[in-house]
């Protein structure tokens, strides 16, 4: 599948992926001393919901396009207002645009707190470093994210987040994620990983979780979003696997999933959620 972050900016998965990089941020925030948060596959960091890709697709109108007259119950409507609070004044704003994981984090850094932002895709990688030129608190670079797994860590903060969002576009992804974050984790045991993936091919994810639990990594849940379901043809949800997540997440992911399901579901009889522990 190609996932490639314009054609599907602001979509059901942006929803989930980005409301659960906030709350993990936002616990960061708890302790006074520096965070780092490091964007393994960073985009563009900003999406023209006008483009021809967002228009070619326009998936953002079943994704944070259902939230701008949502009401959500609490405690979900809470936990989820600090991402709507960047996102929805983006979306109907003119120009309109979606804010990707980059900007997302941005926005909820104290000045103490940095971000690595890395993008391997050359045109990609210069959008992403304009919008961020002359910020000191976040360094664009141009490389390949599972070298950084490597290669960035750990951080000096020693305390901080990686999200792996790779766009799927070649075979493999699921294996590269599991080498990748079994490496990091050596390197770093006390980060957080946050590794996004999406819902398709149904025996590629179970062996990704298998994988998961096999690796001997500690400290993992896993969260996932169903939408609808066509067999494997097409996205019908997505997931993202928390190593070392907040002790406030697991319920977190509860009240915000339990909300967004039936809210987000293209086919309402089959959408679901799930929030569940791979590893103690």
């Amino acid at each position: 599948m190609n996932y490639r972050h314009a054609f599907h900016a602001g979509n059901f998965a942006d929803v989930m992926k980005h409301a659960l990089l906030a709350r993990i941020i936002l616990y960061l925030q708890r302790k006074e001393a520096a965070f780092r948060v490091i964007d393994t596959h960073a985009g563009t960091g900003r999406y023209s919901l006008a483009s021809e890709a967002a228009a070619k697709t326009g998936e953002w109108l079943d994704g944070i396009g259902r939230l701008r007259e949502a009401k959500l119950p609490d405690p979900a409507a809470a936990l989820l207002e600090p991402y709507l609070d960047i996102a929805l004044p983006m979306v109907t704003g003119a120009p309109a645009a979606y804010p990707g994981s980059p900007l997302v984090t941005r926005r909820l850094l104290r000045k103490q707190d940095r971000l690595t932002a890395l993008e391997l895709h050359p045109e990609d990688g210069r959008r992403l470093a304009k919008q961020f030129e002359g910020d000191f608190q976040v360094r664009v670079i141009a490389l390949d994210g599972w070298l950084a797994l490597g290669a960035h860590l750990p951080p000096k903060e020693k305390r901080g987040v990686v999200l792996i969002d790779p766009p799927f576009e070649e075979p493999g992804e699921f294996d590269r994620m599991i080498d990748g974050v079994t490496k990091a984790h050596k390197r770093w045991p006390g980060g957080t990983y946050a590794l996004w993936y999406p819902v398709k091919d149904r025996n590629a994810v179970s062996n990704f979780r298998f994988a998961l639990v096999q690796s001997g990594i500690p400290d993992i849940i896993d969260a996932e979003i169903i939408v609808r379901d066509t067999g494997g043809e097409r996205l019908d949800g997505c997931g993202m696997a928390v190593i070392n997540p907040p002790y406030t997440l697991e319920a977190e992911c509860k009240a915000m999933l339990a909300a967004l399901a039936p809210l987000l579901a293209m086919e309402p009889r089959a959408a679901r959620w799930s929030v569940k522990r791979l590893a103690k």
